[in-house]
């Protein structure tokens, strides 16, 4: 059977990760014809988003995706289907508006909140730490984590670059 030069063929099956039974994403390599893992986790939750996050980002440089999805079965590594009709129920994001009257937080929104936290304290410890600033005091883990608490993703990224360039060797 001839295949048409021109026509994309579908690479073979992803190899089976190495290691304990886990959620993992392989991703297909089109340029090295090759499979990597490309997210993983105890949790399947966190794997399927990291999925349509990358899935996105592939998509918008116009590349074609490849995705297995592998994971735990009774204590063995089993194949199962990454597409998003078979994806676990996620609860949707509650509207937007104050928060309950009994001062608790929304369901899902600590969750976020901490998440887009920990999100913004990267970044700005990539950016010190490209500037040469590993070992911090006490008073700049208080000074970044005032920055964290009091400003938006934006303006950390903003600063991190500075730091960054800071860090950077003079041509």
């Amino acid at each position: 059977m001839q295949t048409d030069p021109d026509r994309p063929t579908r690479p073979s099956r992803s190899p089976r990760p190495p290691g304990e039974p886990r959620w993992v994403a392989m991703f297909h390599d089109p340029a090295s014809d090759s499979w990597r893992p490309a997210a993983q986790s105890p949790d399947r939750t966190p794997v399927l988003y990291a999925i349509g996050e990358m899935t996105q980002v592939v998509r918008a440089r116009c590349d074609e995706v490849t995705v297995d999805l592998w994971g735990p079965r009774d204590g063995a590594w089993e194949r199962f289907d990454p597409s998003p009709a078979v994806a676990p129920a996620v609860s949707a994001p509650q509207a937007a508006g104050p928060p309950p009257a009994d001062g608790t937080a929304r369901p899902g929104h600590a969750r976020h909140t901490e998440r887009m936290e920990d999100r913004r304290h990267q970044v700005l410890m990539a950016g010190l730490g490209k500037a040469g600033l590993f070992d911090l005091a006490p008073d700049d883990e208080a000074a970044v984590r005032t920055l964290v608490d009091r400003v938006d993703e934006a303006t950390l990224r903003r600063v991190a670059h500075w730091l960054a360039r800071s860090g950077a060797p003079v041509e």
